[in-house]
């Protein structure tokens, strides 16, 4: 059998396994979506939202790309952001990074990856922002999980950044922003600690009214 095949068949005991434990499971997804949640995570095949929360398909909204990026040009995610906040009307975006993540560790080499680079260069803003909290001490794994922790930061404020997302918070909405780091380590999810509910936390040359 070819490799589809093999998938094929994997999805069809999928399938008959959830049927079999909830024969009204299908109709009933299929009936309309309702998550409370967007998570936007890296593209990296380790990090499945779905799995690691432990949680089933309908739940969470999810868009990934590499190294987790919320950058206003990319079409595709302020995209999933506004269809999230006006239609689905979640009430927590979930910005999820990880360590050991191959766009970190790419942005931080001085090198070329052709058409990736411009991709990257949003990453190395981030460092040279915050360059001062690198030190000189620290090992090519802290200075890697830093910086990991720092891009969640900067694209959860990205998030809040959107016109969508203030738009939401000027009306009332219930919606938070949140920044997490995976361990692939150790199936681990770190609360960055930060949570975004209103205009007040963010700097108010990125308000829209």
């Amino acid at each position: 059998m070819s490799l589809l095949d093999d998938l094929l068949k994997n999805n069809e005991e999928w399938a008959t396994k959830i049927s079999q434990e909830d024969p009204t499971f299908f109709s009933q997804l299929a009936e309309q979506q309702s998550p409370d949640y967007l998570w936007i995570g890296c593209s990296d095949s380790r990090v499945p939202a779905i799995q690691l929360l432990g949680m089933m398909p309908g739940d969470i909204f999810v868009h990934r790309n590499i190294a987790n990026l919320v950058v206003h040009t990319d079409l595709s995610c302020m995209s999933v952001i506004k269809y999230a906040v006006d239609v689905l009307k979640v009430k927590h975006i979930i910005v999820t990074g990880h360590y050991d993540c191959g766009g970190i560790k790419a942005a931080m080499q001085k090198q070329s990856f052709d058409l990736i680079d411009g991709w990257l260069r949003n990453i190395k803003d981030i460092y040279v922002k915050y360059s001062d909290t690198f030190s000189d001490q620290m090992t090519d794994k802290q200075r890697l999980d830093h910086l990991t922790e720092l891009n969640v930061v900067e694209q959860a404020k990205n998030v809040c950044h959107t016109t969508c997302v203030q738009e939401a918070w000027a009306k009332g909405q219930e919606l938070t922003v949140h920044g997490l780091v995976y361990s692939v380590e150790d199936g681990r999810l770190k609360d960055l600690k930060m949570n975004f509910d209103n205009l007040d936390k963010i700097n108010d040359l990125y308000h829209i009214r």
